[in-house]
């Protein structure tokens, strides 16, 4: 008798355990898709309101990108995807009124995953350095 009342004590522990590792699922689960829609719709708003012109028509590239997209063997066309399609990293930016620059991230067609620093100008948008945020290359860039 006393075995099959441990027995029962025990299943019911581990229903117990079953259900709130189930409810703190579920509840961990939609905190963490409101946080995702939120943060979706802040990173929405503020790139509508960004007076970043993602135009690839007039890219100036400065000695230090060229240099650094040799070594981390970045071309133009991928520097331009991430224009295009590439998300602001605001913690990396640098947004003033002037002299902003803003760090695009996102991934070229061979995987890579990149941060470029563009800089809006009078004669066009500067290309300023260009990162690999997942390897470390060997550069000799002054």
């Amino acid at each position: 008798m006393r075995s099959k009342q441990r027995h029962n004590k025990w299943l019911l522990i581990v229903i117990l355990l079953v259900l709130a590792i189930t409810l703190y699922r579920r509840f961990n689960n939609n905190d963490l898709s409101q946080n995702n829609s939120r943060n979706n719709r802040n990173r929405d708003e503020f790139e509508k309101s960004e007076p970043l012109q993602r135009n690839t028509s007039n890219l100036i590239y400065t000695k230090h990108a060229r240099c650094r997209m040799d070594c981390r063997q970045i071309d133009e066309s991928e520097v331009k995807y991430i224009l295009k399609h590439g998300s602001i990293n605001r913690a990396k930016s640098q947004l003033k009124n002037e002299h902003s620059r803003y760090a695009l991230e996102g991934f070229t067609g061979d995987g890579q995953q990149v941060r470029i620093v563009f800089a809006p100008e009078k004669e066009g948008l500067v290309v300023i350095t260009c990162i690999d945020l997942k390897k470390e290359w060997k550069c000799n860039c002054n």
